[in-house]
């Protein structure tokens, strides 16, 4: 499963998950494997400075990065609708919360949802 969390730097891990999702500076990419962290990407986000469309190029990017599952604090629903068209679910979980919490949370929410592969 990859993850992807909409954070505010390029700490990786130690970084802390954004209080906005299409224009979060950075996303960081986690693919997790039996519910453990194989590996971590961060990406600077391209539509962080756009006035307009900054949700459907976010959802196309996540798209291309073969995201399974979003976790954010809020999505507003053109970004919402996009994902879903896109295939790709959501989880929510706070934001200012560092990222290696934000996994933990997250794999509780899909648990939770019944979202595990």
């Amino acid at each position: 499963m990859r993850l992807a969390i909409p954070t505010t730097d390029r700490k990786g891990l130690r970084s802390h998950v954004a209080s906005v999702f299409a224009r979060a500076p950075t996303f960081t990419y986690i693919d997790i494997i039996d519910e453990k962290i194989r590996r971590v990407e961060v990406e600077d986000n391209p539509a962080r400075s756009l006035e307009q469309g900054a949700g459907p190029i976010v959802a196309k990017l996540l798209r291309e990065r073969g995201i399974d599952v979003v976790a954010t604090d809020r999505l507003g629903p053109g970004a919402l609708t996009l994902l879903e068209i896109s295939g790709i679910k959501s989880v929510r979980i706070p934001s200012g919360i560092r990222v290696s919490e934000a996994v933990r949370r997250a794999l509780e929410e899909i648990r939770d949802q019944g979202l595990l592969p």
